[in-house]
């Protein structure tokens, strides 16, 4: 039964958290970069680091678990100038962050072989990344048939393997080959559509900062001076200096320069005439936004101050006596007044204020495509150039009067105009999620000057934008923390629920890392920065939320074939309805009566058609899922559920079968030792003493559970020193076995027993059993070939594990337990968690198999995991939830990552991804609902009946609301509350631990 207890302990690996001491355990966060301890002697450390960084990519084969890829990091790791090691166990890779002053490839190289793995260094792979991920910021697209356009324009552009444009965000996401195609191009394949591209990010290994610089002047030779000596710095790899704005953006590599040094050139260039600071708002992605904002907010206003008398001289003054006597006054001809100050003030209007929609229109059509501007200055011009051949026919004859529609064509563009105002600041509320994510960093930081035997020589206060790697940053009590880095000195305890949802105060001293936006409860904290800008965790987080929100969900493709066809559909509906009701009038099919006193068959007949393609709104469908998807992700981010796109939201509502792994999914993943049966008389101290030391030289959790308990019986528990182990053998899978003190021992499951010929008495069956049926690992200890006791080795189940699979129960999922531990363990396990259907003693490609099993039975199945054994039945589901404190390969095979690691967050995903479709799906009968009644309406549908019309203004007014009512309906998922049963397990204090 216990014959694959040391097996799991190999799969599983290193997702157990290690204890140090009497400190919290360390967490393992989602997709950031791990820092190794002590990567040098300690007085280099102190005095700090000169010369490049390398990157070194290693073949390693004959790994077989996440164990030999733990000896193999901690091998590496030992070396002096390795800044960064990870090991890849499914891949067979090694990557290596080093610094070549202190080491080079071979040694690394020579290292892993004495591990007992071959190692061959990967040439090709080390140089440059194949693929980049460019992010561009796209101006001036209006709705669906925009970002399909210059989705497609970037698809055709050779070396782009990828491209998303949302509408929502603006923004193009593309992956693209360096090699091939740069950045600047894919801009230029945006800008040839006839939208304006802004980078936002290339994917290179490069930083990107703005620096206001006060005194520039607008020649080129200070424009020269500058950047020569800007580029003249190690690292700067472009300058962009703009003359208008006082802005020169650089980008450079971290690992060599920073904001700190660039201030420092350009102020020292111009003796004095120039000042150099941080540009204002950063000149990204929110200051776009905001700018966008003011444009809408301008032109609208101006719009009102020329729209309003032109509605008031057609509409109000008519009919007021006096004034209207005034209004019919005749300038020449039988034009009047009112209609030459209509005229006047509607031009400005129509050409200046709506020059926009002329410009959008132009765009599209040069490309082949019809969008919501189409529409717009279809309708306007219409209305407009009626008038004005109404007006000049009304000048040049003395018995024709004008009938004129300019209050049409201006009150349609300011209501659309006003419409756009409130949807860009609708939509810049989606994205308040990713603000408050990166509202985590603190504003300033306590930079401080060592002298070179580490003494503080000064402390400056500076802007936390400009700290820059390997700076060493003062942390004070209740203070954020400014950079992620690690503690050079002091002791304090962080609090990281921001970042990892774990509310107990993490312990950190000398050497431990820590992350930026987290907050230092106590002591003061010295800490060296390593990561800044945007290799940070809280910037990578940031990154895969923005990614998230970039991604398109399935459902969208149906707004996007929609909208291949809706504007030219519309436009033939709109043609076609003039001319029904203008025959209709010509050949007398409706009474004379029915035309309003104040125009003619022929003017009616235009209202209608100007109505119908007006009302019309592309807009709306294509807003219907994007703006939903953002919102909803934004949500899920802030309660710790980090959802990879709209795909991962489609796929997880639908779910109705939840795969759950049992070790550190439902246990926690600590293991611990619970007790202790000595089959013969000896003390436990001494049995204790020989057991750690031979098992402290294995990776695996269990051993390292055994050797942590064994620390009780030592008076110096932080640093304990154990019998030297000699003729040290691990067995994959069953155990180890080792001499120590002249003595063998063999330490493992009931198997590596009987392959050694050792003796398994009655009496260790019984306890073997017992403890299998207590959901307890047993590890059977034999000192000189002869058991001598049986180790018992418990996982303690999450304390809301029972809870979380009834809830589900309740939800109609089904709920199955695959592990690769024993069955009486697991059948014990999923006993008390209320899981009817368990598959123990499973392999990494067994769970994928169960996996696809479940799918080609029809079930929508979900996988979650925490571990490297997990990652293949992570790709396998229909969808992937990872928990947080899990491993990187777990998280990347990952849809879904459960930040805080809690089991319940399960069900928050689920219910939040059904939510959100929920959401989707009334945007949609919303946007559909509203064109398929809207436009029959608009047509006169009712008017033969009910003498009810739509006025175009009337009409374009609630083609602007539409789009408006969509997001807002959007925004609604803001106030999401996850389900009240999970509300309640908190009450009873289920989740605390």
């Amino acid at each position: 039964m216990a014959a694959k207890l040391i097996s799991l302990a190999c799969i599983r690996g290193e997702s157990s958290s290690t204890s140090y001491g009497n400190l919290s355990p360390r967490p393992h966060y989602p997709s950031m970069p791990k820092y190794p301890k002590g990567f040098l002697p300690l007085d280099q450390q102190e005095k700090g680091i000169e010369g490049p960084e390398s990157k070194a990519l290693f073949s390693v084969v004959g790994m077989t678990c996440a164990a030999c890829a733990g000896s193999v990091e901690k091998a590496v790791k030992r070396l002096p100038g390795i800044r960064e090691a990870v090991v890849d166990v499914m891949n067979n890779r090694a990557q290596v962050m080093f610094y070549p002053s202190f080491v080079d490839t071979e040694t690394i190289r020579e290292t892993i072989d004495d591990v007992g793995f071959q190692a061959t260094l990967v040439e090709d792979e080390t140089n440059e990344k194949s693929t980049y991920v460019c992010r561009i910021q796209i101006k001036g697209m209006t709705c669906t048939s925009c970002s399909t356009t210059v989705e497609s324009a970037l698809q055709a552009v050779p070396g782009v393997q990828k491209a998303q444009v949302a509408l929502a965000t603006e923004e193009a996401e593309i992956q693209y080959d360096p090699k091939v195609v740069s950045y600047n191009q894919l801009i230029e394949a945006v800008q040839d559509t006839g939208f304006e591209g802004i980078l936002i990010s290339t994917g290179e290994d490069r930083s990107t900062i703005h620096l206001k610089v006060e005194g520039l002047r607008t020649s080129t030779n200070s424009m020269r001076l500058i950047e020569n000596s800007l580029q003249a710095l190690p690292g700067v790899q472009e300058v962009d200096i703009d003359l208008e704005l006082s802005k020169v953006s650089i980008s450079y590599k971290p690992d060599l320069t920073g904001p700190r040094n660039f201030i420092e050139v350009i102020e020292s260039t111009g003796f004095g005439r120039f000042k150099a600071m941080i540009f204002p708002q950063g000149g990204g992605r929110e200051s776009h936004r905001e700018e966008e904002i003011k444009q809408y907010y301008r032109s609208f206003l101006w719009s009102a101050v020329f729209t309003i008398p032109v509605f008031l001289t057609s509409m109000v003054f008519m009919y007021i006596p006096g004034l209207k006597d005034v209004m019919d006054t005749k300038v020449v001809n039988m034009l009047t007044v009112g209609e030459l100050i209509r005229w006047a003030l509607s031009t400005p209007v129509q050409f200046i204020i709506g020059r926009r929609f002329y410009t959008g229109s132009y765009k599209a059509l040069r490309h082949g495509s019809a969008n919501m501007d189409v529409l717009i200055a279809l309708g306007t011009n219409a209305a407009y150039f009626y008038s004005v051949y109404s007006v000049l026919r009304a000048a040049t004859s003395s018995n024709v009067k004008s009938m004129d529609f300019f209050e049409t064509s201006a009150m349609l563009i300011s209501f659309i105009l006003l419409g756009k105002y409130l949807e860009v600041l609708a939509k810049g509320k989606t994205s308040e999620a990713i603000a408050k994510l990166m509202d985590l960093s603190p504003d300033a930081a306590v930079l401080l000057t060592l002298d070179s035997e580490g003494n503080v020589i000064r402390e400056e206060e500076i802007d936390s934008r400009l700290i820059q790697k390997n700076d060493v940053i003062k942390i004070i009590p209740g203070a954020k923390v400014a950079s992620d880095g690690y503690v050079v000195w002091g002791q304090s305890h962080v609090n990281e629920s921001m970042i990892t949802g774990e509310a107990r105060p993490v312990a950190k001293r000398k050497g431990d890392t820590v992350i930026g936006g987290t907050v230092n409860e106590n002591g003061v904290l010295h800490i060296k920065a390593t990561r800044v800008g945007s290799e940070s965790a809280l910037a990578q987080i940031v990154r895969l939320v923005e990614s998230a929100q970039m991604a398109k969900a399935p459902v969208q493709k149906v707004a996007d074939r929609i909208s291949k066809f809706f504007v030219p559909l519309v436009i033939v509906l709109s043609f076609s309805t003039w001319l029904a009701w203008f025959l209709a009038g010509k050949f007398h099919g409706y009474p004379k009566s029915w035309i309003p006193s104040s125009m003619d068959s022929f003017e009616l007949a235009l209202q209608f058609g100007i109505s119908v393609m007006v009302i019309a709104c592309p807009c709306a469908l294509g807003l219907a899922t994007p703006t939903a998807v953002m919102v909803g992700t934004g949500v899920g981010a802030s309660k710790g559920v980090l959802i990879k796109g709209g795909q991962a939201l489609e796929s997880a509502y639908k779910v109705n079968c939840i795969v759950f792994d049992k070790t550190g999914t439902l246990t926690k993943g600590k293991p611990v030792v619970v007790n202790t049966r000595l089959l013969r008389t000896m003390a436990l101290r001494e049995f204790y003493e020989l057991v750690a030391a031979a098992e402290v030289n294995s990776e695996h959790p269990l051993a390292k559970a055994i050797v942590e308990y064994a620390k009780k019986f030592l008076e110096d528990e932080e640093n304990p020193t154990w019998p030297e182990a000699q003729d040290f053998n691990s067995i994959t899978g069953h155990g180890v076995k080792a001499i120590v003190g002249n003595k063998e021992l063999i330490v493992g499951n009931k198997s590596l027993m009987l392959e050694e010929n050792i003796v398994v008495p009655v009496d260790a069956e019984e306890i073997l059993a017992e403890t299998e049926g207590l959901a307890q690992t047993g590890i059977l200890v034999a000192i000189d070939r002869k058991l001598v006791g049986v180790v018992a080795i418990s996982d303690p189940l999450k304390p809301s594990a029972a809870e979380v699979i009834s809830i589900l129960k309740s939800m109609n999922v089904r709920s199955i337990m695959v592990t690769g531990d024993n069955w009486g363990t697991a059948n014990s396990i999923a006993k008390e968690v209320g899981i009817d259907t368990v598959i123990a003693e499973a392999k990494p490609e067994h769970k994928a198999e169960r996996v696809k099993e479940l799918q080609a039975e029809g079930y929508i199945v979900a996988m979650v995991g925490d571990g490297i054994n997990d990652s293949p039945a992570l790709v396998a589901a229909d969808v992937g939830m990872a928990i947080g404190a899990g491993t990187d390969i777990a998280i990347e095979a990952a849809d879904i990552v459960l930040m805080k690691s809690y089991l319940e967050d399960v069900i928050t995903a689920i219910d939040l991804s059904r939510k959100t479709f929920s959401r989707i799906r009334l945007n949609y009968i919303w946007a559909l609902g509203y064109n398929i009644i809207g436009i029959p309406i608009a047509a006169g549908v009712l008017f033969p009946s009910t003498r009810f019309r739509l006025p175009p203004w009337i009409a374009g007014a609630a083609m602007a609301a539409s789009s408006v009512s969509v997001v807002c309906c959007s925004l609604l998922l803001k106030n999401y509350r996850r389900p009240k049963v999970l509300d309640n397990l908190e009450i009873r204090g289920v989740i605390v631990e």
